[in-house]
């Protein structure tokens, strides 16, 4: 990490009460233009970023442990991704990849080829968000093998399209009063150790699934299951050793196309290149966003040659899918994770965090449970002496976080997680300062 050159100061510093005067400001604006159902984690506006903080339009510098989830895994101005970026809008902006191709797209396709599992022949298609990479998978899933049915699982989260929205399963606020959704969606239910039954295994709850998926769908109507390797929105939730691969195994024993959902996993975050990595699993099709651009939009689906390759021309693609000053950032992104071994670094964040937020679950008796893999780390909050969810805890521990300069989300089913995804970027010190608050709040409010 010494060789990484910070653009800002990487300390906390607050000079106004949060939010401050300008981000008041900023928010009344807001509530006279920006239509209600868009929420804001956190009430104040951002300047400035670099590194592992974010600093407002008031001069407050807060320690950035959201990464705008997972997205900013390079750092939110990655000197790299900046330079590729002016570079490509001094050419061109757009001709539209459909219309006029452009190599930047071919070179993203080729490093996912590379980077994703297994060493089958491969094909990309660029598009915009995780949703409609997800949608599009689907798509591809359904024609390849002329089933309709599409397994999904219980604490999911797919996107907020339609057909995502199926898939998705909370309903506030992600579903509620937006249907009619998609049909021929099943859902199953997830191996979730802190909630499972005492002793249940990974191949255990995969075998429950299974039994559901063959009793109540039956594998010649299957056409694909979809999850999430480690679950985002749901609660970060780590399926037990031994439940994806047998899922994979009895997808491919039986025509199914197994796709891998890395939106939120991929590109570092969990120590691996890929989730599906940590256990040697090869999705059919893998679905990327989030931290592939630097923060540009973009994202992916990467899959087996012969499914992708049976979509017939324009089956595929979209005005502005595959960018290319989206695909500059991308190639300068995962041109930064090589250099700076952003997996090796997320591992090491999992190193130092893990331990103290283990400790702190010993002590305060009110996180029922640790998890997560490399930089992606959550505490789920329960009432003292049970497994009963504790979303007002949550809240308030997310809040006073914010109070004191440190950005914190919070996901789950039950609203009671709380999730760290730090920039990979970030320093020791900045972490260390990180989570000394974190635990001082939550021993404050137990």
């Amino acid at each position: 990490m010494n060789d990484i050159q910070y653009r800002l100061p990487q300390k906390r510093a607050l000079v106004t009460e949060l939010p401050g005067p300008k981000s008041a400001a900023l928010t009344a604006r807001r509530r006279a233009t920006v239509a209600a159902g868009v929420g804001s984690s956190v009430p104040v506006y951002a300047a400035d970023a670099d590194g592992g903080v974010v600093v407002d339009v008031d001069g407050n510098s807060l320690i950035d442990l959201g990464s705008g989830i997972a997205v900013t895994s390079v750092g939110a101005s990655d000197p790299a991704v900046a330079e590729a970026v002016r570079e490509q809008v001094g050419h061109f902006t757009h001709t539209c990849f459909m219309v006029t191709p452009y190599e930047g797209y071919v070179r993203v396709a080729e490093e996912l080829a590379a980077l994703t599992p297994g060493d089958h022949e491969k094909r990309t298609v660029l598009f915009n968000s995780g949703a409609e990479a997800v949608e599009n998978a689907i798509k591809v899933a359904r024609l390849a093998t002329g089933r309709d049915a599409v397994v999904a699982f219980d604490h999911a989260y797919h996107g907020r399209t339609n057909l995502t929205m199926a898939l998705t399963a909370k309903s506030m606020p992600y579903k509620a009063h937006f249907g009619p959704f998609a049909p021929e969606v099943y859902r199953l239910p997830m191996s979730y150790p802190y909630r499972d039954q005492d002793g249940l295994t990974g191949e255990q709850a995969a075998q429950r699934a299974i039994s559901q998926m063959e009793k109540q769908i039956g594998a010649d109507s299957l056409a694909a299951i979809i999850i999430e390797p480690i679950q985002g929105e749901g609660g970060f939730i780590v399926p037990a050793e031994g439940f994806l691969p047998t899922l994979v195994n009895w997808a491919r024993a039986n025509g199914v196309v197994f796709i891998a959902d890395e939106v939120q996993t991929g590109f570092s975050r969990t120590g691996a290149w890929f989730a599906c990595e940590h256990e040697e699993i090869v999705p059919d099709i893998i679905t990327m966003a989030k931290g592939m651009a630097g923060g540009m939009p973009l994202s992916a689906i990467t899959g087996r040659a012969e499914l992708l390759d049976k979509v017939h021309p324009g089956g595929l693609g979209g005005t502005y899918g595959g960018n290319p000053v989206a695909c500059a950032a991308a190639l300068a992104a995962i041109d930064s994770m090589r250099k700076f071994d952003l997996p090796a670094r997320a591992q090491h964040i999992g190193d130092l965090a893990l331990p103290r937020l283990q400790a702190l679950a010993a002590e305060v008796g009110v996180i029922g449970e640790v998890r997560g893999r490399g930089a992606m780390l959550a505490m789920e909050f329960v009432k003292p002496g049970t497994t009963e969810p504790d979303a007002e805890l949550t809240k308030a521990i997310a809040a006073r976080a914010l109070e004191q300069g440190v950005i914190l989300l919070t996901c789950g089913t039950y609203g009671n997680v709380i999730r760290l995804l730090p920039p990979l970027v970030i320093g020791d010190d900045l972490l260390d300062d990180a989570l000394t608050v974190i635990e001082q709040i939550v021993r404050s409010l137990v």
